[in-house]
């Protein structure tokens, strides 16, 4: 830069070299560029708090297990003052709230019998499959209160030192109908949601045609059961084939991937994670990180449930053919195959 030379005196033997005023255009532009790099980072902070992004159903699938987005929220902590009953030395301590979005045979009692295995969690089951606490608004709202202000009582209640406190949820029990006031619920009160899902919807088809059927046919000893504890009752349930309707496969297949991708935009706004029913069986951390998104002490957890239909869905079909047929060459081929 060029520098300016100023004499002074009658001899001029004073000397002065002076810098040059640094242009204001120059200043300003520092000041943009700085501006602009500040509001790209706090741009980039603010959609990172988003919590999954909106999906179609085609990319349901090929998520991660959990939005790892969704980890950096802080959970908000509550201290309920439940009117039933007196939590005494436990009063001070904080609890979580949390709800299992799901879809029926989607492995949502699996799971949250694994939940209920941790001593500071209780999940207490699917409580809108009664009619009458979902018929209006106002009625959910009554239950959800409930539940969050500990005077629900179930068997997995574990009342005065529960650090985390929820229940099951399915999409058809008035949740998607009702999804503007409870997402204001879910963020008014603070509650995490976590989305349950199956990879392979086909695999969920012949579980929810196998318990349709057993509720008639009892094949348990004249017993009908959604879930079994022993390979034995395992076995016996997986003889019955259903058959599928080929026809509408394709169609009901989509309708399954659209209602998970509906409720996945509803809720887009709330603290919630996605976890897979095939994830939490063949990924070890799939769990912990369950319990890391619920903000308890991490612990190996576990569950007395028997998984009924294992292996190929050859074993379990019985048109087979017809469904190999239909979904060979489509975006659905994947779905015969294996996936755990």
């Amino acid at each position: 830069m060029a520098e300016f030379i100023c004499l002074f005196g009658k001899d001029s033997a004073a000397i002065v070299i002076k810098q040059p005023k640094k242009s204001p255009l120059f200043l300003r532009m520092i000041v943009l560029v700085f501006a602009m790099v500040c509001g790209l980072y706090i741009c980039s902070v603010c959609l990172k708090q988003f919590g999954y992004v909106n999906l179609q159903s085609s990319q349901l699938v090929q998520t991660s297990p959990i939005d790892s987005h969704s980890l950096r929220f802080v959970t908000r902590i509550h201290y309920p003052k439940p009117q039933t009953f007196n939590r005494d030395e436990c009063g001070h301590n904080p609890v979580r709230y949390f709800a299992i979005l799901s879809m029926q045979r989607s492995g949502s009692g699996w799971f949250e019998t694994l939940l209920n295995s941790h001593n500071n969690v209780s999940s207490n089951g699917e409580i809108f499959s009664v009619l009458d606490r979902r018929k209006n608004i106002s009625s959910i709202i009554q239950t959800l209160d409930r539940v969050y202000n500990l005077d629900w009582f179930t068997s997995a209640s574990k009342n005065e030192c529960s650090a985390a406190i929820g229940f099951k949820w399915m999409l058809n029990q008035g949740l998607m109908v009702n999804h503007k006031e409870i997402v204001d619920y879910f963020n008014r009160r603070g509650v995490s949601a976590i989305f349950l899902f199956r990879r392979n919807p086909l695999r969920r088809m012949v579980s929810v045609l196998a318990n349709s059927y057993d509720r008639y046919a009892k094949l348990l000893n004249g017993t009908h059961k959604s879930h079994v504890h022993s390979p034995e009752e395992a076995d016996a349930l997986s003889r019955y084939k259903p058959v599928i309707n080929s026809t509408s496969l394709i169609h009901d297949l989509q309708e399954t991937e659209n209602s998970a991708a509906k409720a996945l935009e509803y809720f887009n706004t709330t603290r919630h994670i996605v976890v897979f029913y095939e994830d939490l069986i063949t990924n070890q951390t799939t769990l912990k990180q369950v319990q890391e998104f619920l903000n308890i002490p991490v612990k190996d957890l576990s569950s007395r449930q028997v998984k009924i239909h294992r292996g190929d869905l050859s074993d379990h079909i019985k048109n087979w053919e017809d469904i190999n047929k239909t979904l060979n060459g489509t975006e659905y081929e994947k779905y015969l195959r294996a996936d755990y």
